[in-house]
């Protein structure tokens, strides 16, 4: 599902932000998987806020694994490049697109500077393989994906997810997804009414 933009449900990531810092505070590498990144805008948004967050040589060591199924295969070229149209940018506070947008060649377009576009690594992968692409993964954000599936299905896909978080790593679903029964030991709500859960120990 393609339809995204910069800095959408912007306070729930910086909710997941909030609880996710304290946990890898001094972890060497930490690594984060957007499944269902569309053309990139919500993979960049979190680079974004992290850059925000974080100092630099720690911001520098985190990487965020942006995967799609990418059927047209022009996913991965977009989130690659990271240049998106002006009218796509200007949702983004002005600070913070001055701050980390340039010209791009491409007229009427701007390009994520190289500290948050270097951030983030496009995959082409399908869930229902439910082949993680990593382990000891810090937060999993999956929203708008999920709903495509069959019950059985997305339950299969969030034990994958399960078993690829680090210990207390996050979770984050769309609002309107919630855990089946079977699913509900696995995970500790964090934030009442944002989809955001934690791992449990």
């Amino acid at each position: 599902m393609a339809f995204t933009f910069f800095f959408r449900d912007h306070d729930v990531l910086e909710l997941a932000v909030e609880h996710l810092l304290p946990e890898i505070a001094g972890r060497n590498r930490p690594l984060i998987w957007d499944a269902g990144c569309a053309t990139g805008q919500e993979p960049y948004t979190l680079a974004i806020i992290l850059a925000e967050r974080m100092g630099p040589f720690a911001y520098k060591n985190m990487r965020i694994i942006a995967s799609d199924l990418d059927d047209t295969d022009t996913f991965g070229a977009l989130v690659t490049n990271a240049i998106y149209p002006k009218q796509e940018v200007n949702r983004i506070p002005e600070e913070i697109r001055n701050r980390y947008f340039v010209p791009a060649d491409l007229p009427d377009n701007l390009k994520l500077v190289d500290l948050v576009r270097e951030r983030v690594n496009f995959k082409k992968h399908n869930l229902l393989t439910l082949q993680p692409l990593g382990d000891y993964l810090s937060l999993i954000i999956c929203k708008n994906v999920l709903l495509h599936f069959e019950q059985q299905q997305r339950i299969d896909v969030i034990k994958m997810y399960h078993a690829s978080l680090a210990p207390r790593g996050l979770l984050i679903f769309e609002q309107t997804q919630t855990l089946a029964e079977e699913l509900i030991p696995l995970f500790e709500t964090v934030v009442p009414n944002r989809s955001i859960f934690r791992k449990r120990e």
